[in-house]
């Protein structure tokens, strides 16, 4: 009976379908679920980011405009 060669083993552990990572999920699975993670917090940050620009309410901008005078 041959050994099995080099390059089959290798195959056969880089097969993400079949490589089983932290909690049991395979290794196509883990890589899918960061990528939504990355995408769900890119929404938030743009949110966020946002949100800081536009808060500025009536009163917020007066105190800015007074406060800048002041200063020069």
């Amino acid at each position: 009976m041959e050994a099995p060669s080099l390059r089959a083993i290798e195959m056969s552990d880089n097969d993400p379908d079949r490589l089983k990572g932290p909690g049991g999920l395979t290794m196509r699975q883990i890589l899918e679920q960061t990528q939504k993670s990355v995408q769900r917090d890119r929404e938030a940050a743009l949110k966020t980011r946002n949100a800081l620009l536009q808060g500025k309410g009536r009163w917020q901008r007066f105190v800015r405009y007074v406060w800048d005078k002041k200063r020069g």
